[in-house]
């Protein structure tokens, strides 16, 4: 006997859904952001208690202990991960719900004879399976584990198509026989699949294709709702599957590629691979005096923060030395690249932590003009998002994909840890220019140091 009736678990349902619909909404503006997730969460609340009050549930202390022991490792972790790891957390996410929904699909298929619904456990094991494999491979990548470079083999194409072929054979196996060890077979060839998928994909695409993994598991926690027969596990999994769409084409577009393109570009050495080899062409360095000076002088700054900047853990200097240079009457904005750190948001949640005003936060689109009348352009830990090859250098693995235009600034400076290429693998053409100054050093010390020096003007 259960608590509620059908009606009220309904009512809870859409109230859950409702509340879903609402987070995503929130998570548009990073204003709304962190209200956004606390009313999404509150609706995973509701649909958790609707469950365990509409369902008869056997096993409940093992589910009990499960959730305890899930709560127990997951907030901890959540609570203590860098804003620079965001990115790896999403994707081990990604994995872990794609994983849970092909486990869930495996073990519902001994209760189903019905065919349709057999067909939705095999779209359930095989992409669950697929997203759980791929964020493996991109939260290695991501986490340095493995190269950030396209990997790639003699055959590679042949052998995911063979691979392809195989998991709708053994498909089709499992929806006429209902076979457990066939759907076993599945879910190994969806893994391999995604291990095939994600390791020509290499440099800055990584961010897009956790995207589209997130937009795989959405499916795949749909299709495991048809499993089970759950209204609420349809609604939630389409709307993660639609919105990671639509932002997967979002950062596509931003990254001016196309999505197979990034999928498939190594197959013709078109992805993000480039040379690691550092130039011994000269360059100008200079001091934190010389750059506090160029700052202080300004009428105009723009800082363009980049991954760099999140790494060193710099916000907070960033965010001072703009106001210090806003109280010497200069004009200070920061130009935000839609793909700055490595995920869509990245760089504005990390500014917004150190309190950077969001109307001082520009986005590509509406900053790009801004430069020329820029007297300083200060680039901070950033590389491939203001590397002029995206637009002269056709052969250049990120050509095409749109940059804010720093070049156009008077003077450029680049706080740089060292001459290395960004993660694209890239050299930038920029750094070697006339009016570009590099000051050498980790992003946070140098703020520090350039900060002071503004401080004493």
């Amino acid at each position: 006997m259960t608590l509620l009736s059908p009606v009220w678990t309904a009512l809870l349902y859409l109230a859950s859904a409702v509340c879903f619909i609402l987070a995503l909404k929130g998570l548009n503006s990073p204003r709304t952001a962190r209200q956004g997730n606390l009313v999404g969460a509150f609706g995973a609340v509701i649909a958790v208690v609707a469950v365990f009050l509409s369902v008869h549930l056997e096993n409940i202390p093992w589910i009990v202990g499960a959730i305890a022991v899930g709560s127990a490792v997951a907030a901890p972790v959540a609570r203590r991960v860098k804003m620079t790891q965001m990115p790896q957390l999403v994707a081990l996410f990604n994995g872990v719900g794609g994983g849970a929904a092909a486990l869930v699909a495996l073990l519902e298929l001994t209760h189903s004879e019905d065919g349709w619904v057999r067909v939705a456990v095999v779209f359930t094991l095989l992409v669950g399976a697929v997203s759980f494999a791929g964020s493996a491979i991109t939260f290695a990548k991501l986490q340095e584990l493995m190269t950030t470079r396209p990997v790639v083999f003699p055959g590679l194409p042949i052998v995911m198509t063979l691979v392809l072929l195989a998991a709708v054979g053994t498909g089709a196996g499992v929806v006429l026989s209902g076979s457990q060890a066939l759907a076993v077979g599945l879910m190994l060839l969806g893994l391999v699949a995604g291990v095939l998928l994600v390791l020509p994909v290499g440099g800055a695409d990584v961010p897009i294709v956790i995207s589209l993994l997130n937009a795989f598991t959405g499916l795949a926690v749909a299709a495991s709702g048809l499993v089970l027969g759950n209204v609420l596990l349809v609604v939630a999994g389409t709307l993660v599957g639609a919105s990671g769409t639509i932002l997967t084409r979002a950062m596509a577009a931003a990254m001016g590629r196309s999505v197979a393109g990034i999928l498939f570009g190594a197959f013709k050495g078109g992805s993000t691979a480039g040379s690691t080899a550092v130039s011994e062409r000269p360059v100008r360095s200079s001091s934190a005096e010389d750059v506090a000076v160029l700052l202080g002088y300004a009428q105009r700054v723009i800082i363009v923060p980049g991954y760099g900047l999140a790494v060193a853990q710099g916000q907070h200097t960033a965010a001072e030395l703009a106001e210090a240079l806003e109280e010497r009457g200069v004009d200070v904005d920061f130009a935000i690249h839609p793909v700055a750190g490595r995920m869509p948001g990245h760089m504005n949640v990390l500014l917004a932590e150190a309190n950077v005003p969001y109307e001082s936060l520009k986005e590509m689109g509406e900053i790009n003009s801004e430069f020329k009348t820029a007297d300083v352009a200060l680039v901070v830990g950033a590389n491939d998002v203001v590397n002029p090859a995206a637009k002269t250098t056709a052969g250049s693995p990120i050509y095409g994909m749109p940059i804010l235009e720093v070049s156009q600034a008077r003077q450029v400076v680049f706080l740089k840890r060292s001459m290395r290429p960004g993660f694209a693998g890239i050299e930038n053409d920029l750094m070697y220019e006339p009016q570009t100054t590099l000051l050498f050093g980790d992003a946070k010390d140098s703020l520090t140091k350039v900060l002071g020096a503004v401080k004493g003007l």
